[in-house]
């Protein structure tokens, strides 16, 4: 195979995959890994791809969310799996905050039977999934009404968001990048989840696969301020490794 047709084969192969090492591309395409770095380094210097520790990755830009009801039935198996595997990590007498979103409902649907749960939120789809448990205690921030979502969000949001301190928060993302951490698209709702991260003792990241390796316009938090990362079985190794290696623990479900 000529070097030029490889390298349009390693860039067709990371963006299926979104990622990939460089010991995986070897032996895929049955080259050195010193033809492979070779190839990645010339790929990158024309823009076509972006080289990570031990691989390489195509970034993908996310430049708007979705409808809710289209991003409801997105990967939906996924997000009640995420959302399962979230509410396990709330403890009895915990207060928690769970932010707006598709994935993060799904949290809420596991908490219904707990016990001694506050749980603050800016999302009246999350409020009303915990609207029949009896033990478990909802405060709504307030905020101006995005009518399409049912999401809370504005001054008023932040001002209460200034006011708390919880044990853990619950945050869904767009967009997270192994370099450039949290990001979004909407300036506008980018305050609020600043306000839940600095509000927590620990900060959990809820994201389907999808959101993974993604880039946005407006950086939300650094890496360093996640603890803890919940995402689909469906990410590669590749991916969550990026994750592990800021600290980062990593649950695939």
């Amino acid at each position: 195979m000529l070097a030029a047709e490889r390298k349009l084969r390693i860039v067709d192969y990371i963006r299926q995959h979104r990622m990939a090492s460089i010991l995986t591309l070897a032996q895929e395409f049955q080259v050195h890994e010193a033809t492979i770095r070779r190839d990645l380094a010339e790929l990158e210097r024309d823009g076509q791809l972006k080289r990570t520790h031990g691989g390489a990755m195509i970034e993908q830009w996310t430049h708007d969310e979705p409808s809710f009801n289209e991003r409801t039935s997105h990967n939906p198996d996924q997000k009640q799996r995420i959302g399962q595997m979230a509410a396990s990590l709330v403890k009895d007498g915990d207060h928690i905050i769970i932010d707006s979103g598709t994935t993060t409902q799904h949290i809420a649907r596991n908490l219904v039977h707990r016990t001694d749960i506050t749980v603050v939120t800016n999302d009246m789809n999350v409020a009303a999934e915990l609207r029949d448990a009896p033990r478990v205690k909802v405060i709504l921030t307030g905020g101006e009404l995005y009518p399409s979502s049912y999401m809370l969000n504005g001054m008023f949001t932040d001002e209460v968001l200034r006011t708390l301190h919880v044990n853990k928060a619950f945050i869904g993302i767009p967009a997270l990048h192994p370099q450039h951490g949290l990001m979004h698209p909407e300036a506008a709702l980018v305050p609020a989840k600043q306000g839940m991260i600095r509000a927590a003792n620990e900060i959990i990241v809820v994201a389907d696969d999808s959101k993974l390796g993604k880039l946005s316009l407006h950086t939300v938090a650094p890496n360093q301020a996640i603890h803890q990362l919940i995402t689909g079985a469906e990410a590669s190794q590749q991916q969550l490794q990026t994750f592990r290696d800021s600290g980062i623990i990593v649950h695939a479900v």
